[in-house]
């Protein structure tokens, strides 16, 4: 494990690929929103000591492979991502200048799989998804 990361007394290597969605499936995340989105989840992720290896901004939801120390668990910091994200996008994009209860961008939940070997298909899977996604949609037209 060469390339792995380290902590006080550890080396780690712990990658994930998350998926999460937003609210109602709103196709939201283009236009305006999908420029700016990717570097608000890398600094977030850098604010827990973690990093996006790999990402992509779906029409409908987002994909991306993060790696996260072992001292944090995933739940921990997909929900700050989540949570802190949804909050500047209702800054930036809703006009509102302080958090209201009760809006919520994303959905609840999230999907998770740990990398192991396969972080090369994954990386694939993620940068070449919205051209699959066209692909299965065209095949569905003539059904």
């Amino acid at each position: 494990m060469d390339d792995g990361e380290s902590l006080s007394h550890s080396r780690w290597e712990c990658k994930y690929h998350v998926v999460f969605i937003p609210k109602c499936r709103r196709k939201a995340l283009y236009g305006q929103l999908r420029p700016h989105l990717g570097e608000v989840f890398k600094r977030l992720a850098g604010y827990k000591e973690s990093r996006v290896e790999e990402g992509h901004l779906m029409q409908d939801h987002v994909h991306m492979l993060i790696s996260i120390p072992p001292k944090y668990a995933v739940s921990q910091v997909v929900g700050y991502i989540k949570g802190k994200s949804a909050i500047y996008l209702a800054r930036m994009y809703g006009g509102q200048k302080r958090n209201f209860v009760g809006q919520h961008f994303w959905a609840r939940g999230y999907f998770v799989s740990m990398v192991g070997r396969d972080e090369g298909l994954i990386r694939e899977y993620i940068r070449h998804q919205e051209e699959e996604d066209k692909r299965l949609e065209q095949m569905n037209l003539w059904r």
